[in-house]
C-alpha cells in the first residue's frame, strides 16, 4: 500500500505493515496490520467499493482503545489481486479471508464487516467459529449474492469505460454512489474519492474484468440454512438517514429469527458508510458487542 495511504489512515507509517497474503494460485489478499501487536485483534473487512483506506477514521480509535486493527481486503478490492476468472462469490471470498487469518495466526478476533464484507463475515462465522469472537456488521445483511441488480446494470457499460475515460469515469461514478449512499455527504472530497480508487487506478483493466466476473458470479452455498449455526454474538448497525444501499427489513427479520445472539442498532442521521460518517459509533458498537461476548468467551475457555 502506498505510503500516503498509510499516513492517511491516521497512524504513523511505522505502525502499519502492508502485506500480500497468497491464498491460491494467482490470488492474494492485501492485508494492513496497524499497531505493534499485543492488543486484541479486530479484523475489518471492507465492502465492494471499499479498501483499507475506508477504515482510516476507525483504525486510530481502535488503536487508542487498545485493539490491534487488521484490515483484510477481499479479492478484487483495494490492493488485493484481481484474477479475471476468479470465483467472486461471497462463499469463496469468506474462505479466502479465513485462509488469510490462518496465515496470520489470528484466532477469536472481533470482526467488523461493511456491506458485503459483513455478508462474507457471516459465512466464515459459521464455517470457522474459531476465528470469530463476535461480529459487528455495518449495513451488511444475509445477502445471497454479490451481483446486485445495480452491479449487473453497471456491468453492461464496463466495456465502454476505458474508451470514455477509464479511471476518471470510475471516480465520477463512485462519487455519485457515495453521495447517494450517505446521510451527511460532507466527508466526500476529491481526496477521499482518490483514496477509495487508489487500487483501481493501479490496475484499471484488471478491476473492470473483476467487476464483470463479480456481476456474473453465482452463490453455490446459500447462507440462510446455516444462520442458526452461528454461535457468536452478531450486532447489525444501520444508518438511520434515507440512503441508497442498506439491509432490507426482511433480511433483518431473518437474522432476528435465525441467530442465537443478535442485536440491531440504528445510528440517526447516518447513511451506508457508517465508518466515514460516525466512526465513534462503530467503535462504541464493538465495545458493546465485546461486553456481551466476554462472559460467553470465558465460559468456553473454562470448558476447554
Amino acid at each position: 500500500m502506498p505510503l500516503w495511504l498509510l499516513l492517511a489512515a491516521g497512524l504513523a507509517a511505522d505502525t502499519a505493515r502492508s502485506v500480500q497474503v497468497p491464498v491460491a494460485r494467482g490470488e492474494s489478499l492485501h492485508v494492513v496490520t496497524f499497531g505493534h501487536g499485543g492488543g486484541e485483534p479486530v479484523v475489518l473487512i471492507p465492502g465492494f467499493f471499499g479498501s483499507a483506506f475506508s477504515f482510516r477514521k476507525v483504525v486510530p480509535l481502535l488503536a487508542q482503545a487498545g485493539y490491534q486493527p487488521i484490515v483484510v481486503e477481499p479479492l478484487g478490492t483495494g490492493f488485493s489481486s484481481r484474477p479475471e476468472h476468479g470465483d467472486y462469490s461471497l462463499s469463496a471470498q469468506a474462505r479466502r479471508i479465513a485462509a488469510t487469518l490462518d496465515s496470520l495466526h489470528v484466532r477469536h478476533a472481533w470482526v467488523i464487516g461493511h456491506a458485503v464484507g459483513g455478508a462474507m463475515a457471516l459465512r466464515f462465522a459459521y464455517t470457522r467459529p474459531d476465528l470469530v469472537a463476535a461480529l459487528v456488521s455495518l449495513e451488511g445483511g444475509p445477502t445471497e449474492e454479490v451481483a446486485t441488480p445495480e452491479l449487473r446494470s453497471v456491468a453492461r457499460y464496463i466495456p465502454w469505460i476505458k474508451l470514455l475515460g477509464g479511471i476518471k469515469v470510475i471516480r465520477r461514478v463512485l462519487r455519485g454512489t457515495l453521495k447517494a449512499s450517505s446521510g451527511d455527504t460532507s466527508w466526500i472530497t476529491e481526496g477521499v474519492v482518490f483514496g477509495y480508487t487508489a487500487g483501481t487506478a493501479a490496475n484499471v483493466n484488471g478491476t473492470l474484468k473483476a467487476y464483470l466476473a463479480m456481476a456474473a458470479s453465482r452463490e453455490h452455498e446459500p447462507l440462510q440454512p446455516h444462520l442458526h449455526e452461528i454461535t457468536c454474538p452478531v450486532r447489525l448497525v444501520l444508518g438511520g438517514a434515507r440512503h441508497d444501499g442498506g439491509v432490507a427489513p426482511e433480511e433483518v427479520a431473518e437474522l432476528q429469527r435465525s441467530l442465537r445472539s443478535f442485536v440491531v442498532d440504528t445510528v440517526p442521521g447516518a447513511g451506508h458508510y457508517l465508518q466515514e460518517e460516525r466512526p465513534e459509533a462503530v467503535v462504541a458498537a464493538l465495545e458493546e458487542t465485546r461486553r456481551s461476548a466476554l462472559p460467553r468467551r470465558r465460559a468456553e475457555t473454562v470448558r476447554n
